[in-house]
C-alpha cells in the first residue's frame, strides 16, 4: 500500500470510528457491536503504525494519554466559571422565580421559560474547540483560573477530539462546559479492582473521577471509565445563541454529548414537578445526581439578571434531600492526619446510602463526638452530606444496647504513642510527636523549607518516596543519607542525587531560631522562633523553661508557653534533637540577650528596597528587640519606604508616622548597635 492510498484508508476509517462513537455515546443507539467497532480501531491503529507521518493529534487512536507531567499549568477562562446559589425547597424555588420576575419587572402572572437539567455529580470543566478541532480542556478551578488536563481529557471517549459538521456548520472557536464523571456500576467494578490489588478504594464516584482526571499520567486516566456530558456555553465565535434550550439542541449535532432528560419547563412550577419526578427517578439512574439546575432559557435575559457575587441571578441548584439510612457502630477509631489531628472515625455495618455502600463516618472531633453522644454499639442515621461525604446525623437512642460508653480520643498517638495534645480553645487534639510517621512527610517538608534548614531539591515526590521505601523515618534520618540511597528512587539521575546530597550538607550549620522554627513546634512560627532565640540563648535554656518562664517572654502566651513544654517533654522529640547534633547539625548559640535597642518599636517596610531583602530588614529589626509588622497604624514607630512605595507610604504620612529611607535605615542599624 502507498502513502496516498493509506492516507485515504486512514481518513475513512477516522470518519466511521467518529461516527460509531457519536452514534454509542450522544445517540445511544450504536449500529456496529462492541468487537467490530475494536476491529476498526485496531485496523486504524495498524496502519497508523506502518504510515507515522500521517498520524494526527486528533486520530480516534490518540486516547491512550500522553508522557506522564510534572505538573498542570494554570488555565485562565476566557469567561468565569461561576457556582449556583441553591434551593433546598419548593418554597425556594419559588422564591427564586418571584426574585427574577421582580428584578425583570414583570408582572406576578406572568410566566418565564426554564430549563431544567440534572444536577451531576462529578468534576466541571471546560472544552475548548477551534475550527472543530479539541485544542484544550481544562478544570473549573476557582472559577477564574483552572488547570490544563487536555492530555487527560484526550483519554474520554465520549470527548469528541473532532466536532462534527454535517448537520449544523462548526464555530471558529468553541468553548463548552460541561461535567467528567463516571458511573456507579463501572465506580464499583473500579473499587473491585483496585481492592483485588491492595490498593485504597474511592470514597465515591465524584472522587474516583476528579482523582482520574487530575493523574500526572494519562495513561492511567485512560485506564479509567470517565465520561462527560457537556451543558453550557463559554465563549463562542462564528455562531449564535439566543437560548439556553437552543445551546443544548446544537452539541450533538456537533457530537457533543447531552443527558437525555433535560427538560425546557414553561413555568417555575414545571421545573419545580420535573425536580420531584427526578428526585424518584434517580436510583434508576446510572449515574449519581444530587439536584436539579433551573436556568432562565432566554439568553438576553440571562444577560440582564447578571451575577452576584459569583453566582448568576439566573440559575440556581435546586437540590435533593439528603439520603439516610440507618446502621450499627461497631467501632470508634481515632485516624491521625498528616498534620497530626486526630479524626475520630465511626466504622459501621455495611449500608448503601444514596447508591454507595457506606462503612465508616467521619465524626469530626472530640466536641462533635460529645455532641451527638456516639457510642460503639449504636444504632445511627447516617446521610451523605452533599450525597458525597458520611455522617452521622443522630443516634437512635432508644435502640442503644445496655452497657455503651462514652468515647474519648487517645491521650497517646495511637500511631507513634507520642502524647496527644488539645489546646484550650481549639476543636482538635494533635499529635506531637516529630517522627509520627502519620505526619511525617509534612514534618520533613517543613523542616527543609527555604526559611527552615533549606534544604533545595527536597520536594513532595522524593519526600514521598524517602518516607515510602522506609529510607528516612525521622528529619535526623536525613542527615545520615548518601547518594547510592538516592539513586535507585524514581526519576534520580547521579547529577541530582550529588546536588540534593550537597545540599543537605549545607543545611547542617543554621541558627538556632531556625532550627526552633524548623522542628515545627505548634504555634511557634518564624517570628517566636526568633524571639525565643534571643530571650534564652540556647536550645537547652528553651527545653528546660517553664511555661511560667515562656510566658515572661515578650509576645509569647500560655497557649505558646504550653505547646513548647509539651514539645520539649516527649522523649522522642529530645531523641530527634540528639540525633540531629550526632548527624553534625549545628546551629549559632549566643547567651541571651537584653531587651534589645529597638525594644517597644514597630517598623513597617514599603516599595522596593535595594540594600536588604525584606526578610532580612525584619531579621535586623527583630534582633535588636523590635517588631516588624505589615501595615501601618498609630503603633507605628518608623516607616522604611523604598523604590515605588505605595499607600502605606500615604497612610503613614496622614497619621504622621516617621519615615525613613533606606539609607536612613541602614544609618540607624549602625548607630543601634
Amino acid at each position: 500500500m502507498d502513502t496516498a492510498r493509506a492516507k485515504r484508508e486512514i481518513e475513512r476509517l477516522r470518519r466511521a470510528i467518529e461516527r460509531h462513537n457519536w452514534r454509542y455515546y450522544v445517540l445511544d443507539d450504536p449500529e456496529i457491536s462492541d468487537a467490530r467497532y475494536d476491529a476498526l480501531l485496531r485496523e486504524l491503529a495498524a496502519l497508523e503504525e506502518r504510515f507515522p507521518a500521517l498520524r494526527s493529534p486528533d486520530s480516534p487512536t490518540q486516547r491512550v494519554g500522553a508522557a506522564p507531567r510534572a505538573e498542570f499549568t494554570p488555565v485562565r477562562h476566557g469567561i468565569p466559571m461561576l457556582s449556583l446559589g441553591n434551593a433546598t425547597s419548593a418554597d425556594e424555588a419559588r422564591e427564586f422565580d418571584r426574585r427574577i420576575r421582580r428584578i425583570l419587572s414583570l408582572p406576578g402572572d406572568a410566566a418565564i421559560t426554564y430549563v431544567a437539567e440534572p444536577k451531576f455529580d462529578g468534576v466541571s470543566v471546560e472544552l475548548v474547540y477551534e475550527e472543530g478541532t479539541f485544542v484544550s480542556g481544562s478544570t473549573r478551578g476557582d472559577g477564574v483560573t483552572g488547570e490544563d488536563v487536555t492530555a487527560n481529557l484526550k483519554t474520554v471517549s465520549s470527548v469528541p477530539l473532532r466536532l462534527r459538521g454535517e448537520e449544523r456548520a462548526i464555530p471558529a472557536r468553541l468553548e463548552v462546559r460541561g461535567e467528567v464523571y463516571i458511573d456507579i456500576e463501572d465506580f464499583e467494578r473500579l473499587n473491585r479492582d483496585r481492592e483485588g490489588r491492595g490498593e485504597p478504594l474511592f470514597a465515591n464516584p465524584r472522587n474516583a473521577a476528579a482523582g482520574s482526571l487530575r493523574q500526572l499520567d494519562p495513561s492511567v486516566t485512560a485506564g479509567r471509565p470517565l465520561k462527560i456530558f457537556l451543558y453550557a456555553p463559554g465563549q463562542v465565535e462564528g455562531d449564535r445563541f439566543e437560548s439556553q434550550w437552543g445551546f443544548l439542541r446544537a452539541l450533538p449535532e456537533w457530537g457533543l454529548r447531552v443527558e437525555r432528560h433535560i427538560r425546557r419547563c414553561a413555568g417555575i412550577d414545571e421545573a419545580i414537578e420535573f425536580h420531584r419526578r427526578m428526585e424518584e427517578e434517580r436510583s434508576a439512574l446510572p449515574y449519581e445526581i444530587d439536584g436539579v439546575v433551573i436556568k432562565v432559557d432566554d439568553y438576553a435575559l440571562q444577560r440582564r439578571l447578571g451575577e452576584v457575587s459569583r453566582s448568576p441571578r439566573w440559575a440556581i441548584a435546586y437540590k435533593f434531600p439528603p439520603r439516610q439510612e440507618t446502621t450499627r457502630v461497631v467501632d470508634i477509631v481515632a485516624q491521625v492526619g498528616r498534620t497530626g489531628a486526630l479524626t475520630p472515625v465511626a466504622l459501621m455495618e455495611p449500608v448503601r446510602v444514596g447508591g454507595v455502600e457506606v462503612r465508616r463516618a467521619t465524626l469530626h472531633n472530640q466536641d462533635e463526638v460529645e455532641r451527638k453522644d456516639v457510642r460503639v454499639g449504636d444504632t445511627v442515621v447516617v446521610q451523605r452530606a452533599g450525597d458525597v461525604i458520611p455522617e452521622i446525623v443522630k443516634v437512635v437512642e432508644s435502640a442503644r444496647p445496655p452497657g455503651t460508653k462514652p468515647y474519648r480520643l487517645p491521650a497517646r498517638c495511637p500511631v507513634c504513642g507520642a502524647v496527644v495534645e488539645r489546646i484550650e480553645g481549639e476543636a482538635a487534639a494533635r499529635c506531637t510527636g516529630i517522627s509520627c510517621p502519620a505526619q511525617l512527610e509534612e514534618k520533613i517538608l517543613h523542616f527543609a523549607s527555604r526559611r527552615a534548614l533549606d534544604i533545595d531539591g527536597l520536594g513532595e515526590k522524593l519526600v514521598r518516596q524517602l518516607v515510602s521505601t522506609g529510607r528516612v523515618r525521622s528529619v535526623a534520618d536525613l542527615y545520615s543519607l548518601n547518594e547510592s540511597d538516592l539513586l535507585p528512587l524514581e526519576r534520580m539521575a547521579d547529577r541530582s542525587a550529588a546536588k540534593i546530597v550537597a545540599s543537605i550538607d549545607r543545611s547542617r550549620r543554621t541558627t538556632l531560631a531556625r532550627l526552633i522554627f524548623a522542628l515545627g513546634i505548634r504555634h511557634v512560627g518564624e517570628h517566636v522562633a526568633r524571639l525565643l532565640a534571643r530571650a534564652f540563648g540556647t536550645l537547652e535554656r528553651i527545653g528546660r523553661a517553664t511555661e511560667e518562664e515562656l510566658a515572661q517572654t515578650r509576645e509569647i502566651g500560655p497557649r505558646i508557653a504550653a505547646s513548647i513544654v509539651t514539645f520539649f517533654s516527649q522523649r522522642l522529640n529530645t531523641e530527634v534533637i540528639e540525633r540531629l547534633r550526632t548527624g553534625g547539625v549545628t546551629w549559632s548559640e549566643t547567651p541571651a540577650a537584653g531587651p534589645g535597642v529597638f525594644a517597644g518599636m514597630t517598623f513597617v517596610f514599603t516599595g522596593t528596597l535595594r540594600r536588604f531583602t525584606r526578610d532580612q530588614a525584619r531579621l535586623l529589626v527583630e534582633e535588636r528587640g523590635g517588631r516588624a509588622a505589615g501595615s501601618v497604624s498609630t503603633k507605628t514607630r518608623y516607616v522604611v519606604a523604598g523604590a515605588d512605595a505605595g499607600s502605606k507610604l500615604e497612610k503613614a504620612r496622614a497619621l504622621g508616622v516617621e519615615v525613613l529611607t533606606e539609607e536612613r535605615f541602614a544609618a540607624l542599624l549602625k548607630s543601634e548597635k
